[in-house]
């Protein structure tokens, strides 16, 4: 079971949304499903990662830099219909929004969890991302010894 699937299950809130993208036969929905296996982590959000437009969209990026991600970022405010149409594909209410592997993650306070409770390096590994804490961490332990 999915992270964002066992997170749903704890929240009233997340209870209203099921944790399954909508595929649709829609344009533009065919256009997001391409963008999304485009690269293994794939971000929506306000703004972009040089300039993010919203907190939550900042606090995506700062945990993407600290694992020294490389992804691809699509600002929803330059193009209404992707604000709408990735609400639609994933069913989700919120932006930003994280796409691991194809697969929709969670936006901001899924993600900050699972950057705090390890479980994001665990996703990042099953698609062959290391992530640059472990490479820090693996660093301190060869230069104390």
């Amino acid at each position: 079971m999915s992270f964002l699937a066992r997170f749903a299950r704890q929240s009233k809130f997340l209870a209203n949304y099921t944790t399954k993208c909508t595929y649709t036969t829609s344009p533009m929905s065919k256009e997001i499903a391409d963008m999304v296996t485009k690269n293994k982590v794939v971000v929506f959000m306000k703004g972009n990662p040089e300039a993010p437009r919203c907190g939550f969209s900042n606090a995506v990026v700062q945990v993407m830099r600290m694992h020294g991600i490389k992804y691809d970022s699509y600002d929803v405010l330059s193009d209404e219909n992707l604000r709408q149409g990735i609400k639609t594909y994933s069913n989700w209410p919120t932006i930003p929004q994280v796409f691991i592997n194809g697969e929709f993650v969670g936006g901001c306070d899924i993600i900050l969890q699972m950057h705090q409770n390890g479980e994001l390096i665990e996703e990042l590994k099953k698609v062959g991302i290391v992530s640059a804490l472990l490479e820090k961490h693996s660093e301190t332990e060869k230069t104390e010894k």
